[in-house]
């Protein structure tokens, strides 16, 4: 399958092909969420007063909420032939909106960071006000400004769980790495310095070890150290278990879904199937319209600040997905050693080999580079300049 062929790709949902606004036949209802109720704001055609209603965490209690305000207009002579909700994106996530849309109801997810709220330094913010905020800018959005507001691309609960094995490793990750910085920040309070605790037999040396003073370790502390390092052993037995069934997945499939996309990327040298795989999941396989919304989505565009005869550059937006910023920064500084000729190589060497202090600055510049070059690659298998890929198996 050529990457042209990915059945991810499919047109996003949240084009511009949405039916004008008629504000006499659509029903529009928005929800503050929290995680012990929903506070529901609606706009009924027909009916002078705008409805808010608060009402526990139960879609079934939304839905019969939405139809009695349906039943409502029809009583006023409104015949509604669209219902649209909005809410706005948190950790509720996205089953809402797919289960509204399953029960034929047009469902929106704003991006919360999106909508513009007063800059007064103490300013007033209950959920009734915020309902005013998300009713406003929805109503803004339906009508075609698309400035009011940004909408988040709803996925399918499959793409979701997709992303759970990279999102996994990378906590588990985190957490081996406290683990060992604790054990040697209780080892360093005893004055022992260069015991490693990653070693194999690390844990049969735990005995032998002395305190400057000549003592063994303390026996608290000796049984907190032996728990940490069983806990370590255990963190890593789930991180090649995730490791072994991303690979049996591939296996088995190497040319279906996103797959393809992996194996691609993977023959990048410098390019591991983990590295591979967190790229495909978190950005490459989205329906991303061209080059700047791919570095946009990745957070690695600037946030400049001009204004008359001011011109200053704040520094990265930060305002994407950070973990594919993150991700890619180490892969520009991996590409700089595995891809020594390439033309994205040769472009930062030239820009920093008479420039102090801007090594740093330069490899963002790289990644986002980088990255649109990978994108490239896998939706129209265009292979970088100087690339050097490994032999397809």
């Amino acid at each position: 399958m050529s990457p042209m062929e990915h059945p991810m790709r499919k047109p996003n949902d949240l084009s511009r092909s949405l039916t004008v606004l008629n504000p006499e036949t659509t029903l529009i209802a928005v929800i503050e969420m929290s995680q012990s109720s929903w506070l529901v704001a609606g706009i009924v055609p027909g009916i002078e007063r705008q409805p808010l209603k608060k009402l526990g965490v139960d879609e079934d209690a939304l839905l019969r909420l939405l139809l009695r305000w349906q039943d409502e207009a029809k009583k006023a002579g409104r015949q509604i032939d669209r219902i649209a909700v909005a809410f706005e994106a948190g950790r509720d996530g996205f089953w809402l909106a797919r289960w509204l849309r399953a029960h034929d109801i047009e469902a929106h997810v704003i991006h919360a960071s999106s909508v513009a709220v007063s800059r007064e330094h103490r300013r007033a913010k209950t959920d009734r006000l915020d309902t005013e905020l998300l009713k406003r800018a929805f109503l803004g959005w339906l009508r075609g400004e698309r400035d009011h507001c940004k909408m988040v691309a709803i996925p399918t609960c499959q793409a979701e769980d997709a992303k759970r094995p990279t999102r996994e490793r990378e906590s588990l990750v985190g957490e081996k790495n406290r683990i060992v910085n604790r054990m040697k920040a209780a080892l360093t309070r005893l004055g022992i310095r260069g015991f490693n605790p990653k070693l194999k037999k690390a844990s049969e040396r735990l005995d032998g070890l002395r305190t400057p003073e000549g003592e063994p370790i303390p026996p608290n502390t000796l049984a907190e150290l032996r728990r940490d390092m069983a806990r370590r052993l255990f963190i890593r037995y789930q991180i090649k278990e995730i490791e072994s069934a991303r690979l049996e997945r591939h296996a088995q499939a190497p040319e279906a879904g996103p797959n393809a996309m992996v194996s691609l990327l993977a023959r990048v040298v410098g390019v591991g199937i983990e590295t591979a795989d967190m790229l495909v999941q978190e950005v490459l396989s989205r329906n991303l319209r061209d080059r700047r919304a791919v570095a946009r989505y990745a957070g690695l565009t600037g946030s400049p600040d001009e204004s008359g005869a001011k011109r200053r550059e704040k520094g990265l937006a930060r305002s994407g997905n950070a973990r594919v910023r993150r991700g890619m920064i180490q892969l520009a500084w991996r590409f700089l050693m595995f891809q020594k000729d390439s033309a994205l190589a040769q472009w930062y060497r030239a820009r920093t080999e008479n420039a102090s202090g801007c090594r740093k600055t330069m490899v963002v510049a790289l990644a986002r580079k980088l990255l649109i070059a990978l994108w490239r690659l896998v939706r129209d298998g265009v292979v970088p300049d100087g690339v050097v890929l490994r032999p397809a198996h």
